[in-house]
């Protein structure tokens, strides 16, 4: 059951989010956000020691169930290859119900990233480690090649996935998930597989 406080951040999350994809990190001030979010400015500080923080902190609040989800991919997939897959489609269906956050996350973090350097070790830690980890599997089984980085390839195929993605959701929304994920698997498999089939 969410508290007070949950509730308040959660306006105020909303409120940064909103006023990010418009105007960006940089020209977002806290003024605007309280003013959005419909509370004090010391509720803010009172929360966080400012803009980056509450940023911060709502790129943690919305990657949570992202990571939920992977948790879930892992647990039901029974090798490696159908890991990959079912973190895929995760990832997409994640971005397609959180398209506002992924745009930013995409813009934001790279243009700011001394700003969010810590929150950038912290995504790679834990949300492309369950790709590296399926790569590894896979190349451990021989199912995968194994002259493959696999951090490098995790990075990749995460990227990838969110970049297809967000094409997907602004030039071809009427495709169904099931061609873009089928075509990101496509492509993956091409890239990793050790028999080099699709």
């Amino acid at each position: 059951m969410a508290t007070r406080s949950d509730t308040t951040k959660t306006r105020m999350y909303e409120a940064a989010l909103a006023l990010i994809a418009e105007k960006g990190f940089s020209g977002t001030t806290v003024d605007e956000i309280v003013e959005r979010a419909g509370v004090a400015k010391g509720t803010v500080y009172y929360h966080f020691t400012g803009k980056a923080e509450l940023v911060e902190a709502l790129i943690a609040d919305r990657l949570a169930p992202l990571e939920a989800r992977f948790r879930e991919a892992v647990a039901t997939a029974p090798d490696p290859r159908t890991t990959l897959e079912a973190l895929v489609r995760a990832e997409l269906e994640w971005i397609r119900d959180n398209r506002a956050f992924s745009k930013m996350l995409v813009t934001e973090l790279w243009r700011e990233e001394r700003v969010w350097h810590d929150t950038l070790v912290a995504l790679r830690r834990t949300i492309i480690e369950y790709f590296e980890r399926a790569i590894r599997d896979g190349i451990a089984e021989g199912v995968f090649r194994s002259d493959i980085d696999a951090p490098f390839a995790a990075s990749a195929l995460f990227g990838m996935t969110v970049t297809s993605a967000l094409d997907w959701l602004v030039f071809s929304p009427t495709t169904p998930i099931e061609s873009v994920a089928e075509q990101i698997r496509r492509l993956t498999s091409m890239a990793v597989a050790s028999d080099g089939k699709a």
